[in-house]
């Protein structure tokens, strides 16, 4: 039995006990109903596909009993049980995210496979809500143990309000840091890199991260002892385990899914001390069953012999947990089959209720349709159409997206004819196309008050008593005024600390602000990443420091698949403005001297991404993101902060519009477009191409997401008639990119009358050494050839 303590009557508390026992059966009964026929609905093509919880409930309602409104779950795609016990989950809501219904799904708009939830954290308008009032649910993502970066930041959240005089107890995000985070995570998947590099950094760091491991035995097909040393994730960890109450090590537990006292007894213990030292733990489930499989998609009968899925029968943790209730007398049998017979009907209705919210506006759609294409064919004699409407009234539980295709076909094959009902289906079909671009088109980026694109532009003002002084020193000015006027300001990275970052845009900073504040970490960018998004989604304001432009595909996976996509995937529930900072361009080596800016710029749509030419530029830029609820990326050129700048006198307030390119020469001949260190490089090939007789309009993008809003590139071309776009990213990069921005979107094909080039560095990385860079990356020399090159061929006498 269970021990209970209570002030209460004995009875009473006995009573309490028990109903409270009986509610946590009803959520795995429930819950496992809810898998069942998840699997059924796949199975009749009603939902594509589907990964549920079944073998996780006992567990669950375990670590629910604990989790208090102001902690933070981030986890992974079963643990509907939990959501169930938390009561932030109807049978109607989970039925709806497995329909992907747009219109119903709570957690992501129809946007994110089943099983992957988030709460409200900001409202409608881009306000934060108060955190301490819910329980909080950080958007889950697909990719295996992606969930872990991010759990280390909202852990290391907690830390910073506790240390945090000016915030422990004045914000809704955090009461003295008393928020645990619990992590979710299968056996299979601490394989993944991430999940060991989060572990060493919640031990360093001394977090209250409580990661519970759900250990089936199994990664889909491959058995736990091809996954981990010694088939066990616990005593892998044993090195990481605590000795004594003063190291900064985890506490390590064990305890198997099916044991439901043990379980309640541990996550109490287990949890209780984390959320009081703020140590780290993990939780090993073991014997974890798996009832129906890895998922909707496959049969585990193919991969586990008749022992194991017996095994796996007589190990089911509800099972368990039934009879566990029989034999201490806490219910009768009749009550349990009155429990999982409620539990049926309620997940029965709740699916048809479901799946009726769901179709029913597209039967509505769908009847208009073939009424309006049978109107045509009453005046019409089209063989096309009709075999089209046939197509359509045949499909059984069709989607929007079929009669939308049927429908843009139907007009395809009509161009040119005039009747009421092609009328008709096309304000049918622009319609159709508002609400699909509305459900799926939106919330990339903010789309409220606080937007970054909405930010005011402040130019920056001078004054006879504006400095000029080294570029890292307009940094270390600017970083060292946010500090002293944003408590919630913070800044991390590898020897940002300390040493105040290898180019001292930090220097002496941490001596002044404080260690909480501006700190150094452990060579891990993955994770340095995952402490960025996590401190943002709880009101946080974090820069973080990836040293070299180079290091940034060690963080570029939590970047794409997690912080830029974090409002996207959420349907603007929640959001995470971040700030990396990081550095590049113009450096020698293969290793520190790549610009892969083309990649950048595919892989993080919802991030922005700031090129900045200097350090007063970049400063404005940090101006503009701390100023919104948008994320983004900084990337400072690695060989401008010792070139001198003026230093404004509004350094702390003025701001760059993001979006908005800057001519830095006007000319007449060719139009220039560049970013960041290679408009150095053209800018020293102007008193060459002014002997030339060239005369060039340079153009600075200063962002290439977004990239220039206003179109003012264009209009340059208009009067130029000719584009060279130049970076040092490899051919086909970010040039590429901006070309079709400039030809496509803006149409700038119309006024060319020579053949946009582009000039990249070469296909490879430079090699090390003065004689490598020169001859691997755009020179003074390239950019003039290039520019004679292409005003010989319109003029072939010019340089004749």
């Amino acid at each position: 039995m269970i021990a209970t303590t209570s002030d209460l009557d004995p009875q009473v508390a006995q009573d309490q006990f028990k109903a409270a026992v009986l509610q946590d059966y009803r959520y795995c009964c429930l819950s496992r109903e809810c898998s069942l026929m998840a699997r059924r609905e796949v199975l009749t093509g009603k939902a594509k596909f589907g990964i549920v919880g079944d073998g996780k409930e006992v567990p669950q309602v375990a670590m629910a009993r604990v989790f208090r409104a102001g902690d933070w779950r981030s986890g992974y795609y079963r643990d509907q049980t939990f959501m169930f016990a938390k009561e932030l989950q109807s049978v109607e809501d989970f039925f709806a995210q497995l329909y992907a219904d747009a219109d119903n799904d709570p957690y992501s708009g129809g946007r994110q496979m089943n099983c992957h939830y988030a709460t409200p954290t900001i409202d409608a308008n881009g306000q934060w809500q108060s955190h301490l009032d819910q329980p909080n649910v950080s958007s889950d993502i697909s990719p295996t143990a992606g969930q872990m970066a991010r759990a280390l930041g909202l852990a290391l959240a907690s830390k910073k309000y506790r240390e945090n005089d000016a915030l422990r107890t004045s914000t809704a995000f955090s009461d003295n840091g008393n928020e645990v985070v619990f992590a979710t995570i299968g056996d299979a998947s601490t394989s993944e890199g991430v999940f060991w590099e989060t572990m060493n950094a919640a031990a360093v760091q001394q977090v209250p991260l409580v990661v519970s491991v759900w250990d089936d035995g199994y990664g889909i097909s491959v058995p736990i002892e091809y996954q981990t040393v010694k088939s066990s994730i616990s005593e892998a960890l044993k090195g990481f385990q605590t000795q004594e109450e003063s190291d900064t090590g985890i506490d390590i537990y064990t305890v198997r899914a099916w044991d439901y006292p043990a379980l309640i007894e541990l996550y109490e213990t287990a949890v209780e001390k984390a959320r009081r030292t703020h140590r780290p733990a993990l939780i090993h489930v073991q014997e974890v069953t798996q009832q129906q499989g890895h998922s909707t998609s496959g049969s585990h009968e193919r991969y586990k012999s008749p022992e194991r899925l017996q095994w796996e029968k007589d190990h089911d943790c509800n099972a368990v947990m039934r009879k566990w209730l029989l034999d201490n007398e806490i219910a009768t049998e009749s009550q349990l089959q009155e429990i999982e017979s409620e539990a049926k009907q309620t997940v029965k209705e709740g699916k048809k209720n479901a799946w009726k919210q769901y179709t029913q506006p597209i039967k509505t759609e769908y009847r208009m349709v073939l009424d309006l294409l049978g109107q045509y064919l009453d005046a019409n004699d089209s063989s096309e159409v009709a075999d089209l409407r046939a197509e359509l009234e045949k499909a059984i539980d069709p989607l929007l997206a079929d009669i939308t295709a049927i429908v843009r076909r139907v007009l395809l094959l009509t161009i040119g004819q005039d009747h009421g009902s092609l009328d008709e289906l096309r304000q049918w079909l622009q319609a159709t196309q508002r609400k699909a671009k509305r459900r799926y088109e939106t919330y990339l980026y903010s789309e409220d008050d606080n937007a970054a694109l909405d930010v005011p532009p402040v130019a920056a003002r001078y004054s006879d008593d504006s400095a000029e002084v080294n570029g890292y020193e307009v940094l270390n000015a600017y970083f060292d005024r946010q500090f002293e006027q944003r408590d919630y300001l913070y800044a991390f990275g590898e020897d940002v600390g300390q040493i105040g970052d290898v180019n001292q845009g930090f220097a002496g900073l941490q001596e002044k602000h404080g260690e909480s504040r501006i700190f150094d970490t452990g060579i891990r960018e993955w994770t340095i990443m995952g402490q960025a998004l996590g401190m943002a989604m709880r009101g946080l304001r974090p820069i973080a420091e990836i040293q070299y432009l180079d290091y940034l595909l060690y963080g570029l996976v939590p970047l794409s698949d997690d912080l830029a996509t974090v409002r996207y995937r959420s349907n603007n529930l929640q959001q995470a403005p971040a700030i990396i900072r990081t550095r590049g361009h113009r450096l020698e080596g293969i290793w520190h001297a790549g610009s892969p800016m083309g990649m950048i710029v595919h892989a993080l749509r919802g991030m922005y991404v700031c090129v900045p030419r200097n350090m007063t530029q970049a400063a404005g830029m940090y101006n503009t993101l701390l100023q919104s609820n948008d994320p983004g990326l900084v990337v400072e050129c690695l060989n401008g902060y010792r070139l001198k700048e003026r230093r404004p006198d509004n350094l702390d307030t003025f701001t760059v519009p993001l979006g908005v390119p800057e001519v830095l020469r006007e000319g007449s001949d060719v139009t220039v477009v560049s970013y960041g260190s290679t408009l150095r490089v053209i800018q020293e090939a102007l008193p060459l191409l002014s002997k030339l007789g060239i005369s060039i309009e340079l153009i600075d993008v200063q962002t290439l997401l977004p990239f220039d809003l206003e179109h003012r590139i264009v209009e340059s071309v208009r009067k130029t008639n000719r584009l060279l776009v130049v970076d040092e990213d490899v051919p086909g990069g970010a040039t590429a990119y901006m070309l079709r921005e400039i030809l496509e979107v803006q149409n700038a094909y119309r006024y060319l009358d020579s053949a946009p080039m582009t000039l990249t560095a070469k296909a490879h990385r430079p090699p090390y050494g003065s004689d490598g860079d020169y001859f691997s990356k755009p020179q003074v020399e390239d950019v003039v050839e290039v520019l004679v090159e292409m005003l010989s061929e319109a003029e072939p006498s010019r340089f004749s």
